[in-house]
């Protein structure tokens, strides 16, 4: 499968929608799942709108498996019923005085070769069964939980058997439970797809599901890469950031393989050199380990250097682990501005606050 989107829109007069790429180079043996992350507002939804034919781009061009969808250079723009494309919105947008039956039937129409009815009602009959609907089809959208018109709007999409499934936000009107079961159950669909697209502003459900994850700012791409390096390597602060990195300041390079961080008055050594264009440093919350004397697991600190002895200016305790703020307090430092985050699982074994937190080498990020 490739999709190929080259697409510039403006949206105000203030922000424009300008945005690059293709699934073509997509990683080998993953599920086929482009993930596009980015905060409200940064042109996540307007671009699928765009490859839908929902939204209509100033200029640039859309493909998918080199059938063209949209050229402004040549004048085309396929109406949204011929584009094969399939488009789940954040609100399920069923129709709300249809049954599930004649919701997922409606999906039929238009379609490249008309059903009869009997064959249409026994094809929704089978997306019916696929999705663990039976015995809902006569209820309207208003009788079902979030979880069943989710399921009631993936099986009105598929039926038409898209080329491309284009999902906006699919799990955020679901309770954590639901979206859950909901998140394992597409997992599942995604083991028989290599043409999904979804927009997400949670960097754990693009981790969880996403082969591949795109990340926009500003109607920008950031970056795209495979998910776990994009992650692993973030390269720029603003990635860094959207991925959900909490610990990040500007550094002084004092080494080959050493730098100063800035904001934690802190000298930290890497395992590589240091690259001359790198101007930050991040260490995500849960990379941060207890130190121990020798080095945590038997790893040797170097005279203290990636040690840092903690002031904790806050300890708060969710279920599962725990959130601890800090700052050096071996430097001269604003507590306000220069907090440190540490998150540790309550699964640990630790019993009381280490004095010192180590920060190995090879969690440290480096940042332009």
């Amino acid at each position: 499968m490739s999709i190929s989107v080259s697409i510039r829109k403006r949206l105000s007069r203030s922000f424009s929608l300008e945005i690059n790429f293709d699934t073509t180079n997509g990683s080998k043996g993953t599920t086929g799942c482009l993930g596009i992350l980015g905060a409200s507002g940064c042109g996540k939804s307007m671009t699928l709108k765009c490859i839908a034919g929902i939204e209509t781009p100033d200029e640039g061009h859309i493909a998918v498996n080199g059938r063209v969808l949209f050229d402004s250079s040549k004048k085309i723009n396929l109406k949204p019923q011929v584009r094969r494309v399939g488009y789940l919105f954040q609100n399920y947008a069923l129709f709300p005085r249809m049954t599930v039956l004649e919701n997922i039937t409606i999906g039929l129409s238009g379609a490249a070769r008309p059903l009869a009815k009997n064959e249409a009602r026994k094809k929704a009959h089978d997306w019916l069964e696929q999705f663990g609907l039976i015995g809902l089809e006569h209820r309207y959208p208003n009788q079902l939980s979030g979880g069943q018109q989710q399921r009631a709007a993936l099986a009105r999409m598929l039926i038409r058997e898209p080329e491309v499934i284009l999902l906006d936000e699919p799990f955020s009107a679901l309770d954590t439970n639901l979206r859950e079961q909901m998140q394992l159950q597409f997992l599942e669909l995604l083991k028989t797809r290599s043409d999904v697209i979804m927009v997400t502003h949670s960097r754990d459900e693009a981790y969880r599901l996403c082969a591949e994850v795109l990340v926009m700012d500003g109607g920008r791409v950031l970056g795209k890469k495979p998910t776990k390096e994009l992650f692993a390597r973030p390269g720029l602060v603003r990635i860094a950031r959207l991925t959900g990195c909490k610990n990040i300041s500007p550094i002084k390079k004092i080494g080959d393989r050493e730098i100063y961080a800035l904001d934690w008055g802190l000298p930290l050594r890497l395992n590589t050199p240091v690259p001359d264009d790198v101007t930050h440093v991040g260490i995500r919350a849960h990379d941060f380990v207890p130190a121990a004397p020798g080095g945590p697991a038997g790893r040797e600190n170097s005279g203290g250097c990636n040690q840092v002895r903690i002031a904790v200016t806050q300890h708060s305790e969710e279920p599962f682990e725990h959130v601890v703020l800090f700052t050096n307090a071996d430097a001269k430092i604003s507590a306000e501005k220069n907090e440190i985050w540490w998150k540790y699982s309550k699964y640990m074994g630790i019993n009381e606050m280490p004095e010192r937190l180590f920060a190995p080498p090879e969690s440290l990020l480096l940042l332009r």
